[in-house]
């Protein structure tokens, strides 16, 4: 990466853009960049190092800048067609990091669900025993000098994963989502396909995924999970109210005992990956399960807090199997308590197409909630409504207003999880608001 230039992020309040945007000032590079002036959570963190962000203007263009071009930036955003008129060199998001992949031991995690908590788990894990560059999708990203290791997140997305050729690849699952994109099933496998054809010593793939275990390639692949026939296999499971303990093997030899402060079948699985990468790595797994200890969790998954007599969860989950997952996990941790969903769709298409999976997922909880759903800078409309949705709902599906959220003021002493990929946290502070205000009035 050059020394002599200012990388201009174009979008660079997105996730995965001030992830990167921090790493390359760690390195010790020039960063700028622009966006939105709506606040947005990743931006704090680009504040507290001094990276200036501006509002969207072609002026903020210059001689001598490199830009990297957010995903959701086209050719006609007025940034980009300045840089073009100037001769400016524009990267993508994902050639921008294919570059930093270069110079480490990269480790990409892919997948339909899961991507940013294994990514946000491994990059703890690894930098409490290497020095550790990472590219979380929660707006994390740092970079060190002379890393051993990169931990980048890799989204299927449009096939941007497909820029990448990393030393490893943990691949948590496929699934079909982005129907916007995605044709299919099929369509979904090829793109992962294709990464796996373009990782260099190997891959981890969860193995009970039979869209995994059909992937045709030469790099070695190791699957993990609970079965036999799983290489690297959790076995005596035992979860409680204060996280899961498991015996890993890799095949019959015995590696170790594992301890994690998490939640749900999922995040057993996700540490399994993250022990199997490090073992392959040599890493002294007693160093591993320490690290394990003492993980917090990623931004916008599974956050807890409690308001007055209520337990308040935020998490991202916004696939049926994001929404299954999370459920499961509030489940073991509050066994005797009532778990109340409060969900947001996330864009016309993902809904119609899921329709009948959702419901299903969601009807896991005790009593659901819903709100309009959440559209996209693609997608502003669609013939599908939340109230659709709720029709298919066995355990409630009334669509909340953001002006009264008073119906969840009937629950105490139980659990509250508001899920969505889009702004489901305005309904989530309202709530609180409400619970605040009424305890005040109590007292």
């Amino acid at each position: 990466m050059k020394m002599d230039t200012t990388y201009f992020f174009v979008g660079i309040k997105g996730t995965g853009m001030s992830s990167l945007a921090l790493i390359l000032h760690d390195k010790g590079l020039k960063v700028k960049g622009s966006d939105i002036d709506k606040y947005t959570f990743t931006q704090k963190g680009l504040e507290d190092v001094g990276i200036q962000i501006f509002p969207f203007d072609e002026k903020n263009i210059q001689e001598g800048m490199t830009i990297v071009r957010g995903n959701a930036f086209g050719e006609d955003h007025v940034e980009i067609k300045r840089a073009k008129e100037l001769g400016l060199t524009v990267l993508s998001y994902p050639e921008t990091v294919e570059q930093i992949i270069e110079e480490t031991t990269s480790i990409g995690v892919a997948g339909a669900h899961g991507k940013t908590s294994t990514s946000g788990l491994l990059a703890h894990v690894l930098s409490g025993v290497s020095p550790t560059s990472f590219l979380v999708g929660d707006g994390s990203g740092k970079g060190v000098p002379n890393a051993r290791f990169f931990v980048f997140e890799a989204d299927e997305y449009r096939r941007h994963f497909v820029a990448y050729h990393p030393d490893y690849a943990i691949m948590t699952n496929i699934d079909f989502d982005h129907p916007d994109y995605f044709t299919g099933i099929d369509d979904v496998i090829d793109a992962f396909e294709t990464l796996a054809k373009q990782t260099k010593k190997g891959i981890f793939a969860w193995g009970d995924d039979q869209h995994l275990r059909s992937i045709k390639v030469d790099t070695p692949v190791y699957y993990y999970g609970t079965s036999e026939n799983d290489d690297f296999i959790a076995k005596n499971i035992k979860r409680t109210t204060k996280g899961s303990n498991f015996d890993v093997y890799f095949k019959d030899e015995f590696i170790g005992n594992y301890d994690i402060p998490m939640f749900g079948e999922h995040n057993v699985l996700n540490s399994l990956a993250v022990i199997a990468v490090s073992y392959m790595e040599k890493v002294d797994q007693q160093e591993i399960a320490k690290e394990l200890l003492s993980f917090k969790g990623v931004k916008r998954r599974f956050t807890e807090k409690k308001v007055s007599d209520m337990i308040i969860i935020d998490d991202y989950a916004h696939h049926p199997a994001e929404i299954k997952a999370t459920i499961d996990a509030a489940r073991q941790q509050y066994p005797d308590k009532k778990i109340i969903a409060v969900f947001q769709p996330h864009t016309f298409s993902r809904t119609i197409a899921l329709l009948d999976e959702f419901a299903e997922s969601l009807s896991l909880a005790d009593q659901v909630y819903l709100t309009d759903i959440f559209s996209s800078i693609r997608e502003k409309d669609g013939k599908i409504s939340s109230q659709d949705l709720g029709k298919k709902i066995s355990k409630g599906g009334e669509v909340l207003d953001l002006e009264n959220m008073s119906p969840l003021l009937n629950y105490h002493d139980d659990v509250v999880i508001f899920m969505g990929a889009g702004d489901i946290q305005k309904y989530e502070h309202a709530y609180e608001d409400l619970l605040s205000n009424l305890s005040l009035k109590n007292n």
